[in-house]
């Protein structure tokens, strides 16, 4: 499930933006039907919808008082699984601003749950060289020796001592948060019945409220860049590189 809004706080319109002359929701919809033979938007927005039915993908219309991709996607399980009569086991939410998603990186993730133990996965990329650990768009997360989270923040994390801070990634692996999460559908359930956390609001991060419920967040690593779109910037950074490389992409 693609969760989609049109009245992003930061960028209005976000989906429909254009990358190589397709609104960045189609790229994303494209990389999940590689994988995922039930695929499917969730919006509240008939501008987005009517761009998802134009390129031929399946929309499911949600309410517009949701606070989270998360919720979003609970709604839209209700919806999708009365309408095809298939109960799901796990669901994936990927984030519409994420045109670079490969199909590697979401197998990865949905692998998680051979094992029965897991509850939710996540993605983690390496902060590489040039990139800014300080972004607060950027979360950083910090992981325990069974690859689950411990924590997230829009800060860098960890704090390391004695060193000045434009060192710090020399001295540790700093891990970026990519907006991407699976769930079993049980699971998915409880966690939308969640009241708000303390944390949650702090950081502005929905995760932390799992967390601080006692849920665990499998964490699997990837090495394959991705380029999320946060703002209008991202965007014109995202299309210098990706006008080439979402068309060799679609060549192959």
């Amino acid at each position: 499930i693609i969760p989609a809004r049109y009245a992003s706080t930061r960028f209005p319109g976000k989906p429909l933006a254009l990358i190589a002359g397709k609104p960045m929701i189609q790229w994303v919809f494209q990389r999940a039907s590689e994988v995922f033979e039930h695929t499917y938007v969730a919006t509240d927005d008939i501008r987005i919808a009517d761009a998802v039915k134009k390129f031929g993908g399946k929309v499911v219309m949600t309410s517009e008082s949701h606070q989270s991709g998360t919720d979003r996607c609970s709604e839209a399980l209700d919806k999708i699984q009365e309408s095809t009569s298939i109960k799901f086991d796990v669901v994936v939410n990927i984030q519409g601003d994420e045109p670079f998603i490969q199909a590697q990186q979401l197998q990865k993730v949905a692998g998680c749950f051979s094992d029965d133990s897991v509850q939710i996965a996540t993605l983690v990329k390496t902060f590489g060289p040039n990139e800014d650990i300080f972004n607060p768009n950027s979360p950083k997360v910090i992981i325990n020796s069974k690859s689950e989270a411990i924590y997230f923040s829009r800060n860098a994390i960890p704090f390391v001592r004695g060193k000045e801070k434009e060192d710090w990634k020399y001295f540790r692996k700093y891990f970026k948060h990519i907006g991407l999460y699976a769930y079993r559908a049980s699971v998915l359930k409880e966690i939308t019945l969640l009241p708000q956390s303390s944390l949650e609001i702090a950081e502005s991060l929905e995760q932390l409220r799992w967390i601080e419920n006692g849920y665990r967040i499998k964490v699997v690593e990837t090495n394959l860049e991705t380029l999320a779109v946060d703002t209008p910037d991202d965007l014109e950074r995202v299309k210098e590189y990706g006008n080439s490389v979402l068309n060799e992409r679609e060549k192959d």
